[in-house]
């Protein structure tokens, strides 16, 4: 015979990790409230339940207006791990969405984080720089951090950071650094990313040439790639075995070998061989880099002399399915050709 007994057990559904949330549009204000009760158990399951709310773009917009941000900032500084953490996941998650990184510049919420650069946790840090790449996405981001002075710190932590938290730090770099690239000069970058050209993560050593390209962008950094002799070692990393580090390493020369210097440089270095290869990789984006940096060089009388043995291997570019890499042969042609 059936009994009606309350059992002592949760039903299967429920997760007592989190906070149980309020019916309908009362759900967010009062998780905002239980994000500043004193007691701890409350804060953290308060968080668990609001890292899932997050993942819906309507729920940011809300969690904005209501100052979900200012209580997350107080909350990054919690001295118990948990609470750090599951406010950087938050937090995180927020950057994932447009609506989230427009109220992380409104909000100065990348000071916030960058307090937390050094946290014992790594999951923390992680978080922390996942929330910074997403921010140098946007334009507006990147300048916000740069104008946050954050750019020293990160040129720094990639000496000592995490391989796969060094790969966000480039990523982040990579977006800022085409912005504006002097702190990063004045900060040693281009000796630390002369470093992580050599290391024996692939996409580092593609992330680290990437950057390198934006700092290529730059007068000053055309000056002090030439000054730390970065350009031998690109062009050694065009015969990597990785195709994506071959290809970055293009980009980088291409922008190298717009002054004169860097394109003596290259060319003592031997890098026509290497990238008269590339042109016909797979990837279009290192064919184009290559076609590129080889019109450079052909600049030169020495590289003129060279490339005009080669033509045929332009001209087969004059058919690539990329229309950029159709231009560029074109143009490499009329210069390799051309005659005083």
């Amino acid at each position: 015979m059936a009994h009606a007994r309350i059992s002592a057990e949760l039903p299967p559904d429920i997760d007592p990790t989190k906070a149980p949330l309020a019916f309908g549009e009362r759900a967010l204000p009062k998780l905002n409230e239980e994000l500043r009760a004193p007691e701890l158990l409350t804060r953290q399951r308060a968080l668990m339940a609001l890292c899932d709310l997050l993942h819906d773009p309507e729920n940011v917009y809300q969690a904005i207006q209501l100052g979900f941000l200012d209580n997350l900032k107080i909350l990054l500084l919690d001295s118990d791990s948990t609470v750090r953490q599951k406010s950087t996941e938050a937090l995180y998650i927020m950057a994932t969405h447009n609506v989230g990184r427009h109220g992380f510049i409104q909000n100065r919420v990348i000071p916030a984080l960058a307090q937390l650069l050094d946290d014992p946790v790594d999951i923390c840090r992680k978080n922390v720089h996942q929330s910074f790449e997403m921010m140098a996405r946007l334009p507006e981001g990147a300048l916000d951090m740069l104008q946050a002075d954050l750019i020293p710190s990160l040129v720094c932590k990639l000496k000592t950071e995490l391989d796969e938290i060094q790969e966000l730090i480039l990523d982040t770099l990579a977006n800022c650094l085409c912005l504006e690239a002097s702190d990063a000069l004045a900060s040693g970058a281009v000796t630390t990313l002369k470093d992580k050209l050599a290391h024996p993560s692939a996409a580092i050593r593609s992330k680290a040439a990437w950057v390198l390209l934006g700092i290529g962008i730059h007068p000053e950094g055309k000056t002090t790639a030439l000054e730390e002799d970065i350009i031998p070692v690109l062009v050694s990393l065009l015969e990597d075995p990785e195709p994506e580090v071959q290809a970055k390493a293009a980009g980088a020369l291409m922008f190298a070998t717009v002054t004169p210097q860097g394109r003596y440089s290259a060319l003592g270095a031997d890098a026509i061989p290497p990238l008269l290869k590339l042109l016909a990789a797979e990837a279009s984006e290192a064919r184009l880099s290559a076609t590129k940096a080889l019109t450079m060089l052909a600049e030169l009388p020495e590289g003129r002399q060279i490339l005009l043995g080669h033509l045929g291997a332009f001209e087969r570019r004059l058919s690539d399915p990329a229309e950029a890499v159709r231009r560029a042969a074109e143009i490499a042609i009329r210069v390799i050709e051309w005659t005083p």
